[in-house]
């Protein structure tokens, strides 16, 4: 069985996450192939798809969502993410039970005694005049038949599991400040989320996570296809494809799964610098991050820490001031090294000061 060293994973997910050269996709074919990208900070993507698309400007996104074509909603491991309106579609159900499960696990004492069904349906009964609401207004909706728990509790119980949620413009547009105003998506897509299939023992679901983050993050465990989803590993989707895929193992030994004709580039080839953004999914879409990040670093990728890529590896932080990037090392660059941070500073505080026309929301579909 072939071994992968640490080189060759990095420059496989490197190609995988468009930093090795930048993509010349559409902003929904780049979010559709990463599957979808972390975005609870509303402007981290926009820095996570300039480093990865080749001529990515702000407005691409922002015409993105208010056209509903890309979302923001709750989704992998209850994170807010941006995703395609068809794969929040397509997903959400498959994900119910761990958004449940993993809001339960937070607040157990203080939602004990609420009947889920019961508050799911009284949420979607709020939520069905079309109105977009703040988790605090739905609250306050239903507060008179739950006066207990905790007005957070509640709300995350019904915004980020009970009922799924769309996050609506202008909040996650270029450079604007907005709250979290919630429609569901049915209304704002025009379309019910898909159902699960019968349970046949395949996952046909799960099957298509599993081929969609190989081919967006392999080769990789089923360690780190759990912690990229948050579900429990997807024994049966694995199972169930594992006759398509190659399996190699990493240095120490660990079983990694992949696509057969994904790219796996040489791992001489050279990676150009590149700046993510916090939270980025090229650092969080594993649990075994060495492929990116020593482990003396580990901290920064769930601390919020912005990183820089040289050589493919996290070398520095960098934060922004006055709209230009400022960049900590976290080892001495070298001279070439330096050089090459400072170039794509100086093109993407170019990007920072961009300024865009915001496009106009569409009515919600009825």
């Amino acid at each position: 069985m072939t071994v992968l060293d640490s080189r060759a994973l990095n420059r496989a997910a490197l190609a995988r996450q468009h930093l090795l050269t930048r993509g010349d996709t559409s902003v929904s074919g780049a979010v559709a192939h990463l599957c979808g990208l972390q975005a609870q900070e509303p402007q981290e993507p926009f820095v996570g798809l300039w480093s990865r698309l080749a001529g990515f400007q702000p407005g691409h996104l922002d015409s993105a969502l208010t056209g509903r074509t890309v979302v923001r909603t709750h989704l992998m491991r209850r994170t807010v993410h941006l995703v395609t309106a068809e794969d929040a579609l397509a997903w959400r159900a498959r994900h119910d039970a761990m958004l449940r499960q993993r809001v339960l696990g937070t607040y157990r004492r203080e939602l004990d005694g609420v009947d889920l069904e019961e508050a799911a349906a009284a949420g979607r009964a709020v939520m069905a005049d079309g109105q977009p609401r703040t988790m605090s207004e739905l609250v306050q909706a239903v507060r008179d038949r739950w006066p207990g728990p905790p007005r957070r509790a509640l709300g995350e119980l019904l915004v980020a599991a009970l009922v799924p949620m769309a996050q609506l413009p202008p909040r996650g547009l270029w450079q604007r400040t907005a709250g979290v105003r919630n429609l569901p998506l049915a209304t704002w897509l025009g379309r019910d989320t898909d159902p699960l299939p019968a349970d046949d023992g395949t996952d046909p679901v799960g099957q298509q996570l599993v081929r969609r983050y190989l081919a967006a993050y392999g080769p990789a465990s089923s360690a780190d296809l759990r912690a990229w989803c948050g579900l429990a590993g997807l024994p049966a989707a694995v199972k169930a494809v594992r006759e398509e895929l190659v399996v190699f193992r990493d240095e120490r030994g660990r079983e990694l799964l992949d696509l057969p004709d994904a790219p796996r580039p040489d791992p001489d080839t050279p990676a150009p610098v590149r700046f993510l953004p916090a939270f980025d999914n090229a650092v969080l879409g594993y649990r075994d991050r060495s492929r990116l990040i020593d482990d003396a670093h580990l901290g920064l990728s769930v601390a919020g820490e912005r990183m820089v890529l040289v050589d493919g590896r996290v070398a520095a932080t960098w934060t922004v001031r006055d709209r230009r990037p400022e960049v900590s090392p976290l080892r001495p660059l070298t001279a070439a090294e330096r050089k090459a941070v400072d170039a794509e500073a100086q093109d993407l505080a170019g990007f920072l000061d961009e300024q865009v026309v915001i496009p106009p929301v569409s009515p919600v579909r009825s």
